[in-house]
């Protein structure tokens, strides 16, 4: 169920936030991260969870196994991080792996950021997005120590973020109207649905890591879940001290 656009016919507020946040986001893929072709910027400020539980820098090689075909290494460099390393826990939500990874995250936002910034307001709302993306970001770190794995493998993405951001949209917008792509067909469904629907799937197979010692896919469930269940709580903090239009 990929969201395509919503109703934004009620909205009062400009979303400068949101445009710039995907504005930072593009800039540092394509410039800073050369189209995820520099290495070296992506896992020097990229979330490292043992950097976090230990608080020490780590520039070492990770090694990932062996290709079974080709019979080659599969290894990475972690870089020095200038600074401290608790920086990347900010930094890592503005980079991402992939273009698709990118294009998918900016359309969520796009889609889900302007209302809740038109609820919050311009400040609350970046105050509300990176309060949370760092929390989720720490809720991977967590469950990688919980569970020893990925301990040295980079996390980086808007993911968490943006899940909260959804969190923020179905609580103050449950029933507004978001055009869906279901296999080959539009439909029009209300937010909590849309949203419901992701949120189980992030769920399943989040509490399916726990019984599972193999990788995750790539996906930081932990962070999509943590983000959300943050944003679901902020946005009850900060909505009794909404301005009211």
């Amino acid at each position: 169920m990929m969201p395509l656009y919503d109703d934004n016919s009620d909205r009062q507020r400009t979303p400068y936030v949101t445009w710039t946040l995907i504005a930072i986001n593009l800039f540092v893929f394509f410039v800073l991260q050369k189209s995820g072709e520099n290495d070296a910027f992506t896992n020097a400020w990229s979330t490292v969870p043992k950097e976090i539980l230990t608080g020490q820098d780590l520039a070492t090689t990770v090694n990932l196994g062996t290709n079974q075909l080709t019979g080659e290494k599969l290894q990475f460099s972690l870089e020095p991080t200038p600074g401290s390393v608790y920086l990347t826990l900010l930094t890592s939500m503005f980079m991402h792996g992939s273009l698709m990874h990118l294009l998918g995250n900016m359309l969520f936002l796009y889609i889900f950021g302007d209302n809740v910034e038109d609820k919050l307001g311009h400040v609350k709302y970046i105050v509300f997005y990176l309060l949370t993306g760092i929390i989720a970001s720490l809720c991977h770190v967590f469950l990688a120590g919980i569970r020893q794995t990925d301990l040295l493998i980079p996390c980086l993405g808007a993911s968490g973020a943006i899940s909260a951001v959804m969190a923020g949209y179905v609580i103050t917008d449950p029933n507004r109207r978001v055009v869906v792509l279901v296999l080959r067909f539009l439909t029009e469904v209300p937010a909590w649905v849309m949203i419901g629907v992701w949120f189980l799937f992030q769920l399943i197979n989040g509490i399916g890591l726990f019984g599972n010692d193999t990788e995750s896919g790539g996906v930081a469930y932990a962070a999509h879940i943590g983000g959300f269940l943050a944003g679901a709580v902020l946005v009850y903090v900060m909505m009794p001290v909404i301005e009211r239009r």
